[in-house]
C-alpha cells in the first residue's frame, strides 16, 4: 500500500472536487461514474487503500434532504401548491443536489483519506 506523501502542495480538497489524484492532482481518480480506478495514470499511486464507504452519502442525504424538506415546506405553508407542484420541483432538484455532490465528495473524501493517512481502525489484543 503506497501512502507515502508526495509533496507536491496538491489541497485534498481541490483534487477530490476536480476528481484527481490525491497526491499528483493530475491522474483521474475515476473510471466510471463513481468506480474508482485501480491506480493514477500519472504518478502511479495505488488506489487500493480507498474506503470511503457510505460517509459521501450519509452527508449527501443529510444536506439535501435538509435543502428539500425545508424548501418544500415553506413552498406548501406559503402557497398550498397542488401534489404534481411540488413533485415537479423537488424531484429535479432531488436529483441534481444528490448525484450532482455524489462524485466530488467520494473524491474529496479519499482525498482527506490520502493526506490524513486513514488507516483501519485497530484493536489492541492483550493490553488492558
Amino acid at each position: 500500500m503506497d501512502l507515502q506523501p508526495f509533496h507536491t502542495g496538491v489541497s485534498p480538497y481541490a483534487a477530490g472536487l476536480s476528481c484527481r489524484c490525491p497526491r499528483c492532482g493530475r491522474g483521474k481518480l475515476f473510471s466510471g461514474f463513481l468506480t474508482v480506478a485501480p491506480s493514477c495514470t500519472e504518478c502511479g499511486l495505488d488506489y487500493s487503500f480507498d474506503d470511503s464507504g457510505d460517509g459521501p452519502v450519509v452527508f449527501i442525504i443529510l444536506a439535501a434532504g435538509s435543502l428539500v424538506v425545508g424548501l418544500a415546506l415553506w413552498v406548501e405553508l406559503s402557497w398550498s401548491p397542488p401534489f404534481w407542484v411540488h413533485a415537479l420541483l423537488w424531484t429535479p432538484l432531488v436529483l441534481v443536489s444528490t448525484l450532482g455532490l455524489l462524485r466530488p465528495l467520494k473524491a474529496t473524501l479519499i482525498a482527506l483519506q490520502y493526506a490524513k493517512k486513514a488507516e483501519q481502525g485497530r484493536l489492541d489484543k492483550g493490553e488492558p
